[in-house]
């Protein structure tokens, strides 16, 4: 499997380095007030992605935000003390406890 995602990698790369190889003829980008920008139509292409990943992110940054401010909010007590408090040990005679079917956590039925 791990070779085969190498694959897959390669195949990828490849083809976009071929491409790029192809695809140097001179692209103009017009923008406003006369202004243009000359480059190779691979760099175009790549920099309209880049352009889009930063656009992408930028619009996701308030969520991001919001949610780190929730989580921030949560008390420390719901979370971590659990794991960080020691675990009571259990005499080694005592048998192990019985589950109920009352201390079991209700199931949700989710439909379509």
């Amino acid at each position: 499997m791990k070779y085969l995602l190498w694959l897959l990698k390669a195949a990828i790369f490849f083809t976009l380095f071929a491409f790029a190889l192809n695809n140097q003829h001179d692209a103009t980008v017009y923008f406003f007030f006369g202004t243009y920008w000359r480059a190779p139509l691979v760099l175009v292409v790549l920099a309209a992605f880049a352009g889009g990943l930063v656009v992408g992110a930028l619009g996701m940054l308030p969520g991001w935000w919001k949610h780190r401010a929730a989580a921030a909010q949560i008390p420390a007590s719901r979370g971590d003390a659990a794991a960080t408090a020691p675990a009571p040990t259990a005499p080694a005679s005592a048998p192990p406890p019985s589950i109920s079917a009352t201390d079991l956590p209700a199931v949700r039925q989710h439909g379509l």
